[in-house]
C-alpha cells in the first residue's frame, strides 16, 4: 500500500485548515490574528491591519491606558463591511453588537515594537435582549 492516494487529502486539509474560522472559546471570546477569522456567535471577524496601539507598557505607569484600533472585515448574512474597532467600544452588528475585548502580547517598556504577525484580538459579540 502506497502513501501516495492519501497526498491529495492531505493537501485539502491542510488547505481548509490554513483559512479555518475559530470558534469562541467557553468564555465567549473568539481570538484571531491578522488575517484570521473568528466566528463570534454570530457575524465573523477578520482582522485587517492595526491602526493604533497606544496600550501603556508592563512595568511603566501612565495616565492614560491607551486603546487599540483595528482595521477588521466584517462577515454576516447580509455581506461584508469592513469596520474600525477600538478596544473596549462596542459597534452594532447584526441584532447586537461586537467588541474588541483583549490585544495580546502585552507591550513592554524598552522592548521591541510588537510584530504584526504576533498579535492576537479578541472579539465579543452580546446580542440584543
Amino acid at each position: 500500500m502506497t502513501a501516495l492516494p492519501l497526498l491529495p487529502t492531505l493537501v485539502a486539509i491542510a488547505a481548509l485548515g490554513a483559512c479555518a474560522t475559530i470558534p469562541p472559546d467557553a468564555d465567549g471570546i473568539a481570538r484571531a490574528g491578522i488575517a484570521q477569522t473568528a466566528y463570534v456567535n454570530g457575524p465573523k471577524v477578520t482582522a485587517l491591519a492595526v491602526l493604533e496601539d497606544s496600550r501603556c507598557p508592563l512595568r511603566t505607569q501612565c495616565i492614560w491606558a491607551g486603546q487599540v484600533r483595528v482595521l477588521v472585515r466584517l462577515q454576516t448574512g447580509q455581506g461584508y463591511r469592513n469596520e474600525e474597532m477600538t478596544s473596549g467600544k462596542p459597534i452594532p452588528v447584526m441584532d447586537g453588537s461586537l467588541t474588541l475585548v483583549e490585544t495580546r502580547p502585552e507591550p513592554v517598556a524598552g522592548g521591541a515594537p510588537i510584530d504584526k504577525s504576533d498579535y492576537v484580538f479578541g472579539f465579543r459579540f452580546t446580542p440584543r435582549s
